[in-house]
């Protein structure tokens, strides 16, 4: 698998999990289970990993209005991690920015 971590979820709600809770979300490849996310967060960021959730966020169903036509489509679906890190670990997601 060449890559795991494909980007930070940086919303509200994750920044706030962030804060109270210890957890960061990301969007990871589809293909990849728990034990690499696991494995890529402590490589990537150097923290101890307590726990991973994951869940496929299914697409949006999207409509636009044209001056000729309706189009209908989707958004792409996607695999979310949701990772809990131990006491006293932090990952800065800000700093590259």
């Amino acid at each position: 698998m060449s890559q795991i971590l494909i980007r930070p979820i940086i919303t509200e709600k994750m920044t706030a999990q962030g804060e109270k809770e210890n957890r960061y979300g990301f969007v990871v490849a589809r293909e990849s289970n728990k034990l690499d996310i696991r494995a890529a967060v402590k490589k990537q960021f150097n923290v101890e990993v307590e726990s991973v959730r994951t869940m496929i966020v299914r697409g949006k169903k999207r409509t636009r209005y044209t001056k000729t036509n309706i189009l209908r489509g989707t958004s792409s679906s996607y695999k979310k991690a949701i990772v809990t890190l131990k006491k006293g670990e932090t990952i800065d997601l800000y700093s590259s920015i």
